[in-house]
């Protein structure tokens, strides 16, 4: 009975008397149908027979070495150990960690079976039964486990607690699958990381997949490769979208020469990379374009050569060699700093719409936390989340999260020195652009400045730059009567309260049945000007009616 063996038939009797059975696990045994499953029904078998993980191991390339060196040396970790270690696999890669786990474990011989952490019971009867009953399991059945930690979802106390008495006590083959990397007090651990493939990895996963499907890309590769940072898995299942999207619309001869096919390739692999931080960030559709920014040339130029960078960081970094200079700076970063309605934000639009990339602005209420270690957490999550498609991140008025870094006066002032130093790490590591914005560029502390690539400071208009802006801020289905826009560009304000004046004039045509005229400007300057706190004076207003 203590090891579930047998079990009382009759259960209001004393256990010394009771009738005994033998579990119907046993009699599986002898009868060749054990299926664990009957009795935990929280496990998955990863049965190696499947093709779905020989797929995601099988390189069809000889470059392609990675995953089967990691299984090698996994296969001689454990081999040469004195007792069974825990094998512990960390990265984001489950899937990857799965078919690695899967893999070796055919070739000793041994079942391998998937549980969540999610279903470990805090209850420590529940737990120790469960851990009995996978003891059971696992000598009957020569099965390993693969024990997945979700990290996507917090872990409170208790439950963290649960997960490690259970992996402690648990004496089979062990594997653990967590996000980052987690000593075990009571057992050895043995460490692998599991990243995605390389992009050289990537590159022939995309070919060999297109190949596969028949499908005539390999041109349009190279733009997938330098953007998107997918999986083995993901590359698969995009490219069974693709290959139904091809066949429905298209023949395959007309793939390379029609753009609008490689357009829609594109957006199903944005649209399968959308991270999902719409509690930390909100998203901004990018609808400006270049003829919507009213700059000095030298803002512009800066604003053109970010966009160039994150097109042909693939061919500089890879290709021609930097990346083997070192890794530190890679990341592409732009400080854009200006008053308020200076067009930080618009800038940012227009670059996200050229790459054709998902714009994110940061949350800065929601990511800052007063409480300690909880800012990283939040930081971690939108950078993690946001890698795969390289999104662009705009923080927003940055000075409150990047600021000067303090002195150390308490452990409050050194964890938030360690957060800004851990934000550091991750911007310059960080495939995808981010751009910070600020009000007051002093307020950045000199060793972040360091680490930014581009720096933009967007003046406010003068009167030529704030008549161009008139001229531009209605659209062309707008209707207009005897706008002056010179007269107009006497207001000293910039393009955002402009915006603002122009739309409120708008309304107000609208409802009167009436085109735009200066009269519905001066109503709405004036309303503009009163939340704004500042005098119209006459001489602004002069000659608009």
């Amino acid at each position: 009975r203590l090891i579930s063996i047998i079990k009382p038939i009759v259960t209001n009797e004393t256990l010394v008397n009771s009738h005994q059975e033998i579990v119907k696990q046993i009699i599986s045994v002898w009868n060749y149908t054990f299926n664990p499953t009957d009795s935990l029904l929280k496990l998955q078998n990863l049965d190696y027979a499947s093709s779905l993980f020989r797929k995601k191991v099988t390189q069809s390339h000889s470059e392609l070495s990675d995953l089967d060196k990691e299984e090698e040396d996994f296969d001689i970790h454990i081999k040469q150990a004195s007792y069974l270690p825990i094998i512990q696999l960390y990265g984001n890669e489950t899937s990857a960690k799965i078919a690695i786990s899967a893999t070796v474990f055919h070739q000793l011989e041994l079942k391998l079976y998937r549980i969540s952490s999610q279903v470990i019971p805090t209850n420590l009867n529940e737990l120790y039964q469960l851990i009995k009953l996978w003891r059971r399991e696992a000598r009957l059945n020569q099965a390993a486990l693969f024990l997945e930690v979700n990290q996507a979802t917090s872990i409170d106390i208790a439950q963290e607690n649960a997960i490690t008495y259970f992996i402690d006590e648990i004496d089979s083959s062990l594997i653990v699958s967590r996000q980052d990397r987690k000593p075990q007090q009571h057992r050895q651990v043995i460490m692998f990381e599991v990243n995605k493939p390389t992009t050289l990895e990537q590159r022939h996963i995309w070919h060999q997949t297109f190949r596969e499907q028949e499908i005539n890309l390999d041109g349009f590769v190279e733009q997938l490769v330098a953007q998107f940072n997918f999986s083995m898995t993901e590359i698969q299942s995009i490219s069974q979208q693709i290959s139904a999207l091809i066949s429905s619309n298209l023949s395959l001869e007309s793939v390379d020469k029609n753009k609008p096919i490689t357009q829609k390739i594109w957006q199903i692999c944005r649209t399968h990379a959308q991270p999902q931080i719409n509690e930390l960030a909100q998203p901004i559709q990018a609808a400006a374009s270049w003829d919507d920014l009213v700059l000095p040339e030298l803002q512009k130029q800066t604003l053109e050569n970010i966009a160039t960078h994150v097109k042909q960081r693939i061919t500089v970094y890879e290709h021609w060699g930097f990346v083997q200079k070192g890794k530190r700076g890679l990341g592409i970063t732009a400080l854009f700093a200006g008053a308020s309605g200076t067009g930080k934000t618009m800038a940012a639009e227009v670059i996200a719409r050229e790459l054709r990339l998902d714009l994110y602005r940061i949350d800065l209420s929601s990511v800052v936390s007063k409480y300690i270690g909880e800012t990283e957490k939040n930081l971690r999550q939108v950078f993690d989340k946001a890698e795969t498609g390289g999104a662009i991140l705009l923080f927003d008025e940055a000075d409150a999260l990047f600021g000067k870094r303090s002195d150390v006066k308490d452990s409050r002032d050194r964890y938030a020195n360690l957060e800004v130093s851990y934000l550091l790490q991750r911007m310059e590591a960080y495939r995808g652009l981010a751009i910070l914005t600020t009000n007051l560029k002093e307020a950045i502390d000199n060793a972040f400045m360091r680490r930014i690539r581009f720096v933009v400071k967007f003046p406010l208009p003068d009167v030529t730059q704030r008549t161009e802006i008139w001229r531009r801020i209605f659209p062309k289905e707008t209707p207009t009567a005897d706008l002056d826009f010179r007269k107009l560009a006497k207001l000293n304000l910039p393009g955002g309260n402009i915006r603002n004046i122009a739309l409120n004039a708008a309304f107000l045509a609208a409802d009167a049945g009436e085109p735009v005229t200066m009269a519905h400007l001066l109503q709405a300057t004036e309303s503009e000007y009163a939340k704004l706190e500042r005098p119209l004076t006459d001489t602004e207003v002069k000659g608009w009616i």
